[in-house]
């Protein structure tokens, strides 16, 4: 593999990586709502990744293939006092696990800081080599 298709690769990545940041970072936000801004209760959002064959075949670029809603159940809670509890005094809250979110933010965080050291590795031997005719 080229040292230029390191970049490409890392560069998709940390775009992948980027986000899915971006989605645990609306999931956390909304982690205690009651409403979206579509008024409905809001569904906890996944990152699916796809990967993608580059000009050669041993390279393989990744990007986010789509974002897609959590099916499972609503957490229901009881607080009768709430302007959006239904008859029996429960509230449909956000079906998003904070803990997971937690977890799920930081392997972003560090795939992303990964791709950074791989460009940054990338650079420095593309930096040396130049400097071998000297």
């Amino acid at each position: 593999m080229s040292l230029f298709n390191i970049f490409n690769v890392s560069g998709s990545a940390m775009s992948a990586q980027s986000q899915r940041l971006n989605v645990v970072s609306s999931n956390l936000a909304n982690a205690e709502s009651t409403t979206s801004a579509d008024g409905k209760t809001y569904r906890a959002k996944q990152v699916e990744f796809k990967a993608i064959p580059m000009n050669n075949a041993t390279a393989t670029a990744v990007r986010v293939d789509r974002v897609v809603e959590d099916t499972s159940p609503l957490k229901m809670v009881f607080d009768p006092k709430n302007p959006a509890a239904d008859e029996n005094g429960n509230v449909a809250m956000p079906n998003v696990n904070v803990v997971e979110e937690m977890v799920n933010m930081i392997s972003a965080s560090r795939s992303y800081q990964n791709n950074v050291e791989t460009m940054n590795t990338a650079k420095t031997m593309l930096l040396k080599t130049l400097t071998l005719g000297q």
